[in-house]
C-alpha cells in the first residue's frame, strides 16, 4: 500500500513540478483510456465489483491514519495481493475486452446505437407475442436487460439483432426451431440475442416444483437488474422474475403496466414498483394454492 502511495504521489510530482508537451499528451491519451473503460465497465456486472474494491481501498487508507494496526495489516495484504484476484476474478471480462480491443469494436460508438421506435409499438409486439404464446402454451424466456449488460449471457446465444415484433418473438420460441431452446435477450427496442444459457438459481426458497425455465429466470434476475418474463409450457401461466422474485399469473393489464414501467421516462420509472408490489400481493395466494408446473 505505502509502495502504491509512493508511486501516486511521484506522478503528481511530476505533473505539477516539471510538465512538458509529451505530459500533456500522456495525461489525454490515460483519461481518454479510463474513460472509454468506464463507459464499458459501467454497463456490465464489473461495475458492481468495482465499488467494492474502492470501499476497500478507502478503509485501508482510514485504518492506516487511525493506526489500526491488525486491521490495517490484514487490508493491505487483500490490496496487495488484489492484481492476482482481478486477474483470476475478471479473466472472462479482459479476455472480452482484448476481442473488442482487436476488432476496433470497443471504442466503436456506433455499437451502442439503436434505431428508434415508439414506445408503444414496442409494448404492443410484447404483449401481443407473450400473451398469444400463453394461449397456445409455447414455453418461453425473455431476459429485458436494464442497466447492468449481459454480455457474457449474449456469448451464449446466438445472434440475432433484430427489431421487437411479434412474429420475430414467436417465431423464436416455435418448437423444434433451431432457437426455441434457450433465453431471448431484449437490450432497448432490440432482440439482441436467442438460445442463451442462463444458470439456475440455487435459492433455497425456490420451490421444488418449478421447472428449469422458471429456475433460469430467477437465477439471471438474482445477479442483474434485469426483469425475466416466462411462459409455462405447460399450463401457458405468465410469470415475472425481478431481483430474485417470482411473481406468476400476469395478465395483459400486468404486462403493459411492467413494460411501460421499463421503457417509461425516468419520471415514471419510479411509480410502477407500486403497482407491481399490489399485483405481487393480489397473486401471492394464487402462487401458494396452484401447483406450478414441472417443465423440463
Amino acid at each position: 500500500m505505502q509502495t502504491l502511495m509512493s508511486q501516486i504521489s511521484a506522478i503528481f510530482w511530476n505533473i505539477w513540478n516539471r510538465p512538458d508537451i509529451m505530459d500533456f499528451l500522456d495525461i489525454a491519451i490515460l483519461a481518454f483510456i479510463i474513460f472509454q473503460l468506464f463507459i464499458h465497465v459501467r454497463q456490465t456486472r464489473v461495475s458492481q465489483t468495482l465499488k467494492g474494491i474502492i470501499v476497500l481501498l478507502v478503509a485501508t487508507w482510514l485504518t492506516g491514519i487511525l493506526e489500526m494496526r491488525s486491521l490495517h495489516a490484514l487490508l493491505s495484504w487483500m490490496v496487495n495481493a488484489g492484481p492476482v484476484f482481478l486477474v483470476v476474478l475478471f479473466q472472462p471480462e479482459i479476455r472480452r475486452i482484448l476481442e473488442e480491443i482487436g476488432n476496433g469494436s470497443l471504442f466503436d460508438s456506433s455499437v451502442l446505437q439503436e434505431e428508434e421506435i415508439s414506445t408503444e409499438n414496442i409494448i404492443d409486439e410484447m404483449v401481443l407475442a407473450i400473451c398469444h404464446m400463453s394461449r397456445r402454451r409455447i414455453g418461453a424466456l425473455i431476459v429485458m436487460e436494464s442497466g447492468i449488460r449481459l454480455n457474457d449471457v449474449i456469448a451464449t446465444g446466438t445472434r440475432v439483432d433484430g427489431i421487437i415484433s411479434q412474429p420475430l418473438i414467436e417465431n423464436i420460441f416455435e418448437p423444434k426451431t433451431p432457437l426455441h431452446d434457450g433465453a431471448m435477450v431484449v437490450r432497448g427496442d432490440r432482440v439482441v440475442a436467442a438460445a442463451c444459457l442462463l444458470r439456475l438459481s440455487d435459492t433455497t426458497g425456490v420451490g421444488r416444483d418449478l421447472g428449469t425455465r422458471h429456475r433460469a429466470g430467477i437465477g439471471v434476475s438474482e445477479i442483474s437488474d434485469a426483469t425475466v418474463f416466462i411462459v409455462s409450457e405447460e399450463t401457458g401461466v405468465i410469470s415475472m422474475a425481478k431481483g430474485g422474485q417470482l411473481v406468476r399469473n400476469l395478465d395483459e393489464i400486468s404486462l403493459r403496466q411492467i413494460l411501460h414501467g421499463i421503457y417509461d421516462s425516468d419520471e415514471k420509472k419510479s411509480s410502477w414498483h407500486l403497482p407491481l408490489f399490489h399485483l405481487g400481493q393480489r397473486r401471492r395466494k394464487d402462487y401458494d394454492d396452484r401447483s406450478s408446473d414441472p417443465e423440463t
